[in-house]
């Protein structure tokens, strides 16, 4: 339910993991070359409009007073109002959210969607809090935000450990302090009954299933022309992974690996993401299910497959382990799983990178519908938003290969000129105030 994977905390090495906020500058870097943008521009595309840092005391369940430290990052509205997802971990630093904000400023351009990015998060870990102190940091975080969020200004989701129940706090606490009655727009990812669109949990794997099935029948991955039968490995098995591999699997896929943050489970044969779910449930964890061999989250990374999916947090994938992964193509439905060295290893090697900003953007269009509804007291079907939803990802997979062949270059920079067109061509049409 978020407009990021909503992931299992995983990683696979700590060897090659660059500073995520670095990353977004060398992506940024790479299309402003192919556009041939000024110095000045590329300064001003890198840089966030605002960062919030706030320092929040909660009252803990045996009378304690613990502070918590709380960010939110504003990249760029030129294109609407600032979205992004709010996500509570203890390792959530400021570059991260920065990059975060900035991923979906590009993310929204390529899907067209109108909204800039933004991001928000919590240095906390919520299993060691109770459903009260977890309602309390909540209420507290969204009160010190004040006006910095709101329907047009800029509107959380849910992101890692963050979820439904939590975009309803906040916009219970939102409404106390702004009386109007379009205050559901304040977030999306919200419970139904309080406004939430339909199709909004399974959003963000869909949109990643929609775009691997184009590339498919595309003929854009070599080798493979249909989801029937093809060899698929997901790393990270939380809400958008599991709808993902449902989704590939009712195709005629074969999920022959799937991990979380506890190791993973690998069969040749195929796994059942139903029936692995069940398992879950019953047992608190995915190792041991009846059929399959037990291996580490970082030997899924290394599986034969066709398709590698990584789901779970930034930089899995890097120059140590990029070398043996032996998939044919790669959706990622995380955010930054791939460093630039891993990326330039599959350039080298032919292997295709269907790129997040692309590739897990379904989130954000479905919170776009969601938003629209409220605005619009209208409720739509779950037909006409995953129809709509189809409609987008197709149109913006076309749009990313159509470039990437104009430019001769990747679908990850392809994606990023894409979106740097469009918001360079907002900002200039605006102007920039007092001018």
């Amino acid at each position: 339910m978020s407009d990021t994977p909503n992931t299992n905390s995983q990683t696979a090495g700590a060897v090659d993991s660059p500073n995520a906020f670095e990353v977004t500058a060398q992506q940024i870097t790479r299309a402003a070359d192919c556009l041939k943008l000024s110095e000045d521009w590329r300064t001003c595309l890198v840089a966030p409009q605002r960062v919030i840092l706030l320092e929040m005391p909660v009252v803990m369940d045996d009378g304690s007073l613990k502070m918590f430290k709380g960010y939110r990052v504003q990249h760029n509205n030129a294109r609407g109002p600032y979205k992004g997802g709010l996500r509570y971990h203890p390792d959530v630093h400021l570059d991260e959210v920065k990059a975060l904000s900035s991923w979906m400023t590009w993310k929204c351009a390529v899907l067209n969607v109108p909204f800039g990015g933004a991001k928000g998060g919590v240095q906390c870990d919520p299993a060691t809090l109770s459903r009260r102190e977890l309602e309390q940091l909540t209420r507290r975080f969204t009160k010190e935000l004040g006006d910095n969020i709101g329907p047009h200004i800029d509107i959380p989701a849910p992101d890692v450990n963050t979820n439904a129940q939590i975009m309803a706090w906040i916009y219970d606490t939102y409404s106390a302090h702004h009386h109007n009655d379009v205050a559901k727009g304040v977030v999306t990812g919200k419970p139904v009954e309080l406004g939430g669109s339909l199709g909004r949990a399974a959003a963000t794997g869909r949109g990643g299933f929609l775009v691997l099935k184009e590339a498919l029948e595309s003929g854009h991955i070599e080798g493979l022309s249909s989801l029937k039968g093809t060899k698929i490995c997901v790393q990270g098995f939380g809400n958008v992974g599991s709808h993902f591999c449902k989704l590939a699997h009712d195709a005629g896929a074969l999920i022959t690996g799937i991990a979380q943050v506890e190791g993973g489970i690998v069969s040749s044969e195929g796994l059942d993401p139903y029936a692995v779910e069940a398992h879950i449930r019953a047992t608190g964890q995915i190792l041991d299910f009846k059929g399959a061999k037990n291996i580490t989250n970082a030997e899924l990374l290394l599986q034969p497959c066709d398709i590698l999916v990584p789901a779970a947090l930034e930089n899995q994938i890097n120059a140590q382990n990029a070398p043996k992964i032996s998939a044919r193509a790669m959706l990622e439905l995380a955010n930054g799983p791939t460093t630039p060295k891993a990326d330039e290893s599959f350039q080298q090697r032919g292997i295709t990178v269907i790129p997040d900003i692309l590739a897990n953007a379904g989130g954000v269009t479905v919170s776009y519908f969601e938003w629209v509804q409220n605005f619009s007291h209208d409720i739509w079907s779950e037909e006409d938003v995953n129809r709509k939803l189809a409609f987008r990802m197709s149109e913006s997979y076309a749009k990313v290969r159509e470039t990437a062949a104009q430019y001769d270059t990747t679908l990850r920079n392809a994606a990023y000129i894409v979106a740097i067109e469009r918001v360079v061509n907002a900002m200039k049409t605006r102007g920039f105030y007092p001018g």
